[in-house]
């Protein structure tokens, strides 16, 4: 590591955030916005759930700020986030038509593995009023800790602790809390690999945490192939 790309959870992001030197929570997370927004790639991959080995093989593109997530094992579904809106639009396309995931379908498991579609919209990155929480470490590199609070009441997370490497701009780390300030999810990028000159995701292990005695009680990895150019 080394470093992540939210998630969100999941996937490394791209810009040098040395360069900029941010000074506040807002525009630490505009650098990981940003970064996400601007990948352009195609990469080939799995999710595996951790307990029993089952495999969903997906195609993950990443073009003109869009970012699609093919699942071919039936049914056949794809999910694109649009970067585009603020905060950015999460669809479902699936036999029948396409339709944009709402807030009460955030907490759903993404092909029964430790993985919803809140961790694929990406919206904590767009909530209002962060605040930066200090410095810490991920795997022995320095990160930016920001927090940011829901301030709806859909979906299952209320606040999110995300860590942003300082090196490459990326969210190496983010841990989820509900309304009762229990750890309900962690994401960490434990590989990452380089294509060009970018930092990209190789491997984003998910846990879903028991909120009443801190058990793991799901593990999914997303492991991604080297990176096509588009």
């Amino acid at each position: 590591m080394k470093h992540l790309l939210l998630l969100t959870l999941l996937l490394a992001p791209v810009l040098r955030a040395q360069e900029a030197q941010p000074k506040t929570a807002e525009e630490i997370l505009r650098i990981v916005r940003l970064s996400y927004a601007l990948q352009n790639h195609k990469m080939s991959g799995h999710l595996r759930d951790d307990a029993t080995g089952r495999i969903e093989p997906l195609t993950l593109t990443m073009e003109n700020q869009v970012m699609r997530f093919l699942f071919t094992n039936p049914p056949k579904e794809i999910v694109h986030l649009d970067l585009n809106t603020s905060p950015a639009t999460l669809y479902q396309v699936r036999a029948g038509g396409s339709s944009q995931v709402q807030g009460n379908q955030y907490a759903a498991s993404v092909r029964g593995m430790a993985f919803n579609y809140e961790d694929l919209s990406l919206r904590f990155l767009y909530w209002p009023r962060p605040q930066l929480m200090g410095e810490g470490r991920v795997s022995g590199q320095k990160c930016w800790i920001v927090r940011v609070t829901n301030p709806g009441k859909d979906g299952p997370y209320y606040v999110v602790d995300i860590y942003v490497h300082q090196g490459s701009g990326g969210a190496a780390k983010m841990e989820a809390y509900d309304r009762n300030s229990k750890v309900v999810k962690k994401y960490q990028v434990t590989k990452v690999q380089k294509v060009d000159k970018a930092t990209v995701l190789k491997e984003l292990k998910i846990e879903t945490i028991n909120p009443f005695n801190g058990d793991v009680k799901g593990r999914t990895y997303m492991i991604m192939e080297n990176p096509e150019k588009k």
